[in-house]
């Protein structure tokens, strides 16, 4: 039912007079209204990317402090895009010279930029490619690693493991073939094995089940001839009926997601600092209790 109330208005959209029969009409017709609403809707898209964009601007470290003077350790950090552990390396080594007020130690930004007035020449060394001398024949990698001679194609196909013909025989660089299998050998520090068959019988598990548990928790396992077998540490520790072990290394990928800091970095401090690594397969480790001692909170005393 039509209201009887008319009430003369001017369209918020296209400026047209028209008769509204309700206080709260402010568009002629529906077309109107749509557009007048998507205009809003737009509008304050716009206003909120504004605000944000204000926002990131306003808080960013380096607009703050690229007008500063003097700047805290954490903002030297920043200003020159690197971590606090290789500021306090600079100090400790005399790069750079901290003045302390109160609680807080202040570096000149003078002085900061004083250490690029005498930049050191720096040049890659030549790598030089060594020739590869040694090699296996694929009767002698079917023999040691048990495995079929369409398999070596396959897999050194997928690796890129060099290879030579020379009088009719296919020779394999050794030292890649070796690699490829060190990687795929199992821990050994791992000694406690299950078999398939041990797997069900005491955990009353399908052999589905068991593939999919395997997968699920990186079970390492290791082939014998057509039999396989599981670490028995890790499966008990999946099926929580052992404690997990607190880990003693970190692997590369570990430290520079834990630490917030480059591959290169990381490598650096290794090398400078004289942390403990080794190899296991594929993987570098590095020791977990020296890397948290570097990484902790130094005091400048």
């Amino acid at each position: 039912m039509k209201s009887r109330i008319e009430i003369k208005r001017i369209c918020a959209w296209c400026g047209k007079e028209f008769i509204a029969y309700k206080t709260t009409t402010n568009c002629c017709s529906h077309k109107c209204g749509n557009a007048l609403y998507k205009k809003r809707k737009r509008d304050a898209a716009i206003i909120v990317n504004n605000n944000l964009t204000e926002k990131i601007v306003t808080e960013k470290p380096i607009e703050k402090i690229k007008d500063k003077p003097f700047l805290t350790i954490t903002e030297t950090a920043i200003y020159l895009g690197v971590t606090r552990p290789t500021i306090y390396g600079y100090l400790k080594r005399g790069d750079l010279k901290a003045t302390r007020i109160g609680t807080k130690f202040l570096l000149s930004k003078d002085d900061i930029n004083n250490m690029f007035n005498h930049p050191a020449d720096f040049k890659l060394p030549p790598k030089e490619k060594q020739a590869i001398t040694e090699f296996y024949t694929t009767a002698e990698i079917i023999e040691k690693f048990n495995v079929s001679e369409s398999w070596i194609f396959v897999m050194a196909k997928k690796n890129k493991i060099p290879k030579t013909f020379n009088r009719g025989k296919t020779y394999w660089s050794k030292k890649h073939v070796d690699a490829y299998f060190s990687s795929k050998a199992p821990d050994a520090d791992i000694t406690e094995w299950y078999s398939v068959q041990e797997v069900q019988d005491k955990f009353q598990m399908s052999l589905n089940a068991i593939y999919s548990f395997v997968y699920k928790n990186a079970i390492p396992k290791k082939k014998v001839g057509i039999t396989v077998y599981y670490s028995k540490k890790h499966f008990d520790i999946a099926k929580g009926i052992r404690q997990a072990e607190e880990p003693k290394y970190y692997t590369v990928r570990e430290a520079m997601e834990k630490f917030k800091i480059t591959r290169d970095q990381l490598y650096h401090y290794t090398k400078y600092h004289q942390i403990p690594k080794i190899k296991k397969g594929k993987y570098t480790l590095i020791s977990k209790p020296e890397l948290d001692n570097l990484f902790e909170d130094p005091i400048i005393e």
